[in-house]
């Protein structure tokens, strides 16, 4: 068993909860990793042999050398675990079965169909316990046009029309390195959906199938775009709507040493502190809210002057600079930095060893 976050020893809601993880690689060992930390008891389910491919994943040769898995795994992993089962033998399914009998919840991120081929679908495993919640997280659901095809995180948010959203300047769409769909469409929703349906079961008796497609969840949260169709008739390109970067008062400006500034001085008392901070007061009236137009030529315009005037200092001195200004300006910093700054240090927001990062805290604080 990996360690468990910091702060849950004391702090476990789900004490008492048994969760079989059945799932690999990203959104379900992300969904059960929340349940574990939250102090459900998540026992950590991979096949014979070489097991969740994750442990391989950005393995480093010091892994290698201590015949451990990659941060990737162990990340993801904590406070579970492990056993080994074949769900080809019969023996095996007889154990799962077994497990069953005993859990509250099991999660699985097989392609739709595998578990019921393997013997071990919905019917037989309400079967065994009626009072289970099994939630399945797949790429586009259990049914549908695309159930049975196969995918990964630039694909769910292409279908979904975010990619579309995370665009530059010339509507070219940007690789993120932040996996919106596996992490928000499949992990975050599957967490939701099974606490939802763990709760009606513990009310009632019978339990529930939570089918999670991240595809669609990522669709029911790109609310911008959505409502830029309902107003307008389609989503809004780059730079041409309030959020997307339309406005000067909201967007990333580059700085003298190649670095950024994030501005989201979005309410016009933030961009009126703002434009006192950088001695622009003729720009105090001029924004979105008094009629300035989104996208507009004077929008572009001022947008253009603040990205000269932001290229004057570096992200060093324009961070000093509206460190006491209450108006939304902050620097853009890397993660090695992030891992550094106060605001995480401070509220124990990272696990280390020996002085070295090794974990991302649960992002919960309880209080009696």
């Amino acid at each position: 068993m990996t360690s468990p976050s910091p702060d849950t020893a004391t702090h476990q809601p789900l004490a008492g909860v048994r969760v079989l993880d059945l799932t690999r690689l990203l959104p379900g060992p992300a969904a059960t990793r929340h349940l574990a930390d939250l102090g459900a008891e998540v026992i950590k389910i991979e096949d014979p042999g070489p097991g969740d491919y994750a442990r391989d994943m950005m393995r480093t040769p010091a892994d290698r050398a201590a015949e451990r898995p990659s941060l990737f795994f162990r990340s993801l992993n904590r406070g579970k675990t492990e056993m080994r089962l074949d769900l080809k033998r019969a023996e095996d399914r007889e154990a799962l079965i077994e497990l069953i009998r005993h859990a509250d919840v099991l999660i699985e991120s097989f392609r739709p169909g595998v578990m019921a081929r393997l013997g071990v679908g919905w019917d037989t495993l309400r079967a065994a316990n009626p009072a289970l919640v099994m939630c399945s997280i797949s790429g586009y659901g259990q049914g549908g046009p695309l159930a049975k095809a196969a995918g990964h995180d630039i694909n769910y948010i292409g279908y979904a029309g975010m990619l579309d959203q995370l665009a530059s300047a010339d509507g070219t769409p940007i690789v993120p390195n932040v996996q919106i769909g596996d992490l928000l469409g499949g992990a975050l929703t599957a967490v939701v959906g099974t606490l939802a349906a763990l709760v009606d079961a513990r009310a009632t008796g019978r339990g529930r199938y939570v089918d999670v497609s991240m595809t669609d969840s990522v669709f029911a949260h790109n609310l911008m775009a959505f409502f830029a169709v309902g107003t307008r008739g389609k989503a809004s390109p780059a730079g041409t709507d309030l959020l997307n970067g339309g406005v000067p008062c909201y967007g990333v400006y580059r700085t003298a040493d190649d670095r950024f500034m994030a501005v989201g001085a979005l309410e016009l008392k933030f961009w009126q502190v703002m434009c006192d901070v950088i001695g622009k007061p003729a720009w105090k009236d001029s924004h979105w809210s008094l009629g300035q137009r989104v996208g507009g030529e004077e929008a572009r315009a001022i947008r253009d002057e603040l990205a000269a005037l932001f290229r004057t200092a570096t992200q060093a001195e324009w961070t000093a600079r509206f460190a006491d200004a209450d108006c939304c300006v902050t620097p853009v910093l890397r993660m090695e930095e992030a891992l550094q700054h106060p605001l995480f240090v401070e509220r124990n927001s990272v696990v280390q060893e020996n002085g070295e990062p090794v974990q991302l805290a649960l992002p919960l604080r309880f209080a009696d």
